[in-house]
């Protein structure tokens, strides 16, 4: 004799337990009751339903009815509210919301999949007009159809999780201006606060104004729109507010049953997911599972678990029994074209739970770096400080994010180890990933940790360092004039073998680089030459400064409490001037654009700084990049030059900014800058390697496009950089001068690498690496170098030594001595030695 199942509730737990059930059982009579109109939705998709992402409403119904009686023969009642179960007689109660009757129904099995209700805050004006919930197609109905008829202007959105951050992007995306309140100090609960701090950063570049650490305090109408007073007393007046502030699992009818309801408020279920009543099984949002990381008790509200549930609970009816392990709670959230990922549990989760853990940063390309399109991720892994056993994983990322975080989510369910990670052989192609993968290094740069390669320094201890310590740059001189710690000394990676001596072995170092890779590999440099007191910054300086910009952008408002404010779209920069004010600098000089697409940094900035310098003060500059770091750059760059940075904005891929050359005074408020000095950088070229002379010019140019006066110094070998490709002047010479032009690379086109050579097939590789990544060959380099004003000056000694004259150098060369450059370093900050 076949099973009467009865199950309550539709979407993703109750359709999944269905459909398998008649796959397993084709003569078991099934009956679904859902209380709303549709059976199966995808929940998921709701929000992008509203912003005209998925513009087909009826894409959004995964199973009607109908379709599911046709295609499985199951009796599926719509707008039937199960009111009451009968444990004792196994029968349930059901109320027809058509026609308002009650009946009911027996059953062998029952299955509850009720799912969660959007939580309300307790403030008054909650309940009142033009405050919605999303949870279902109804609410997908209402706010749409808000949005659409009354041409809102504005919006704040309560409760940044998942639903919360989705619903202020597509409203934005509607034309909305919109705010996010979240009373937590950060949105997306699921990762931890610095990797938060990027997505903070991100939300605010793409116009959304974020309140966090702050509750809604009340609701109230003014003049037909809403005021949303905060806790702290800012006032909101918007057009619609969201509540998105989480979600609590529906166990009424569970509770009035006398089922048992877990520690978490869910209802509490076994392995098998029976609920205390052995023929009454539950899943999907209402139930409380274990936390496969922890072993814990938790609510996790996910559509992918409760998929899984319904196939569990099918068998199990049937008759093949099978365990739920738990969920470790795997989620990623799009917002705008950032991703966010998250698996395992987070440090929060980690510190509540007592259970010690270590954890790494790293920050990848998603694929190989000279493959067009390369963009970044920041990867984070948490794992046991002795064997190194994965406990969770948040990715954030442009792209690539999702299938890190499925090799993460696989390599924790199966407890796999950071070891583990360096041994796995994951797709490799140039457009899809690279030959070390991010999961790859993860494993790489945690396995060094946990057999004492490397120390780390975490980002929420620099501050606490003590005085004495000695904080170690080891980035090139452009990159710290884009930012830097406070107190730092600047020594670049490759100089730091030989100026060793300049350091105190017995001084604890932190060492630092842009991510931590070259951090790492100066750490170990300083260590082999006697240094016993060395850490590395995790995460290097880019994770450092994301957490210190979102701090610096939390902007304090409990002095001016009655002051309201307009929920409205504004960027750091737009915020500092008035579109008219906007309007009349534009007004006031000439406008030129410029196209640095493709080029990675600092490419793009030393465009901006070659074509600022044929404007005039007043001139406006529209520049596109491709660069995701471009807007930070730009905002630094202008800050230390001296220029105005007006506006910055995103389409699709490209980043634009909007900048005036400004020595003249710029918009009160604005951070503008006259610098009335230039600082000078000195730098002695004695290498005729093609690397170095490359490295030298990407300094050099990157140094001018910072406003400082360079001066590259030839000498010995570093005068072949200089020579012309071809003897096509007539010169006497000697005998021994000919001899030595002859055994010397003549010209820059010439020139091998100081490694990896390998008979010239050396450097042809490496200038078509640099073609496919945007950068510049060197002969490209120091014709922009000659543009920016860098002056090239060859040492008249070496000349005369080697046989060279004037004529065999390129134009525009100068011919000095030591005094020459002597004067030139005495009026420099920084004096470099390649």
């Amino acid at each position: 004799m076949s099973n009467k199942v009865l199950i309550v509730g539709g979407v993703a737990g109750g359709a999944s337990t269905a459909a398998r059930l008649r796959r397993m059982d084709e003569d078991a009579e099934i009956v679904v009751f859902e209380k709303g109109d549709h059976i199966s939705f995808a929940n998921c998709g709701l929000p992008y339903h509203i912003g005209e992402v998925i513009e087909d409403r009826e894409k959004l119904l995964v199973q009607t009815p109908e379709a599911m009686e046709a295609r499985f023969d199951i009796d599926v009642r719509v707008k039937n509210k199960v009111t009451e179960i009968d444990r004792e007689n196994k029968k349930i109660e059901v109320r027809d919301l058509d026609n308002c009757e009650t009946y009911e129904e027996d059953y062998d099995y029952l299955v509850l999949s009720p799912g969660a209700e959007p939580i309300l805050p307790p403030v008054p004006g909650a309940d009142g007009d033009n405050i919605y919930t999303l949870r279902n197609i109804p609410d997908t109905d209402q706010i749409k159809g808000f949005v659409d008829n009354n041409e809102p202007k504005s919006a704040v959105v309560v409760g940044a999780g998942y639903i919360g951050v989705e619903m202020a992007e597509n409203l934005h995306d509607r034309g909305l201006d919109v705010s996010i309140v979240e009373m937590a100090p950060q949105v997306l609960g699921p990762i931890d606060r610095e990797m938060a701090a990027q997505v903070h950063n991100h939300l605010r570049m793409n116009g959304i104004n974020l309140y966090l650490d702050n509750a809604v305090a009340g609701f109230d109408d003014v003049s037909g729109r809403k005021k949303v007073e905060l806790q702290d007393g800012t006032q909101l007046t918007t057009d619609l507010v969201i509540m998105s502030a989480g979600v609590k699992p529906m166990t009424e009818l569970a509770e009035e049953a006398g089922l048992e309801i877990g520690d978490t408020g869910a209802i509490k279920v076994n392995h098998y997911l029976q609920t205390s009543d052995e023929n009454i099984y539950a899943l999907g949002d209402a139930i409380e599972v274990t936390n496969s990381v922890t072993g814990e008790a938790a609510h996790i509200p996910l559509a992918g678990p409760a998929n899984k549930q319904g196939r569990i609970v099918a068998n199990n009816i049937t008759g093949e029994p099978e365990k739920f392990k738990g969920s470790q709670g795997t989620a990623i959230a799009k917002v705008f074209d950032l991703a966010v990922g998250a698996t395992g549990v987070n440090e929060k989760q980690l510190q509540d739970t007592d259970i010690e853990y270590d954890k790494t940063y790293i920050n990848k390309k998603n694929h190989a770096g000279y493959y067009p399109g390369a963009v970044p991720m920041t990867i984070k892994v948490l794992f046991t400080p002795e064997e190194g056993k994965l406990l969770g994983a948040q990715v954030v990322g442009y792209d690539g994010v999702d299938k890190r975080v499925d090799v993460f989510a696989t390599a924790i369910e199966f407890e796999k180890t950071v070891f583990d990670l360096q041994e796995l052989d994951l797709a490799y192609a140039p457009p899809f990933g690279s030959a070390k993968d991010p999961v790859n290094m993860a494993g790489f740069v945690a396995g060094n940790m946990l057999n004492g390669k490397v120390e780390m320094v975490n980002w929420d201890q620099v501050d606490d360092l003590k005085p004495s310590t000695l904080l170690l740059d080891v980035r090139e001189e452009v990159e710290v004039q884009l930012g830097k710690i406070e107190g730092a000394v600047n020594i670049p990676l490759n100089e730091l073998r030989d100026r060793l001596d300049e350091l105190d072995k017995e001084q604890e170092i932190v060492v630092y680089c842009a991510v931590g890779l070259r951090g790492y590999i100066a750490t170990r440099i300083l260590m082999q030459n006697g240094f016993e007191n060395v850490k590395n910054l995790a995460g290097g300086y880019k994770l450092y400064d994301e957490v210190k910009k979102d701090k610096e952008e939390i902007v304090d408002d409990t002095t001016t409490p009655e002051h309201e404010k307009l929920a409205s779209i504004t960027t750091p920069e737009e915020s500092k001037y008035s579109q008219d004010e906007i309007e009349r600098t534009v007004k006031e000089g000439e406008k030129f654009e410029l196209d640095a697409c493709g080029l990675q940094c600092p490419g793009p900035i030393m465009q901006v700084s070659q074509k600022m310098q044929e404007m005039e003060d007043g001139d406006i500059l529209e520049v596109t990049a491709t660069d995701p770091g471009f807007t930070a750059d730009i905002k630094s760059w202008c800050e230390s030059t001296g220029n105005t940075l007006l506006d910055t904005a995103k389409d699709g891929t490209e980043y634009s900014a909007k900048l005036q050359k400004g020595s003249k005074e710029v918009p009160a408020g604005g951070t503008g800058r006259v610098v009335e000095e230039k600082n000078g950088t000195t730098m002695v070229v004695f290498s005729g390697d093609l690397d170095k002379a490359i490295a030298s010019f990407i300094i050099a140019n990157g140094a001018a496009s910072m406003g400082k006066d360079v001066t590259l110094f030839f000498t010995f070998w570093g005068l072949n950089v200089l020579r012309k490709n071809k003897e096509d002047i007539d010169v006497e010479k000697s005998a021994m001068d000919k001899m030595f032009g002859k055994m010397m690379p003549q010209g820059s086109e010439n020139l091998s690498l100081s490694t990896m050579n390998m008979f010239g097939m050396g450097p042809k590789m490496i200038r078509k690496v640099m073609e496919n990544k945007g950068v510049d060959s060197l002969e490209t380099l120091i014709e922009q170098a000659q543009e920016n004003g860098v002056r090239l000056v060859a040492c008249q000694m070496t000349m005369d030594l080697l046989g060279f004259s004037k004529e065999e150098l390129i134009d525009g060369v100068e011919v000095g001595g030591v005094a020459t450059f002597l004067n030139s370093a005495d009026q420099s900050n920084m004096s470099l030695f390649i």
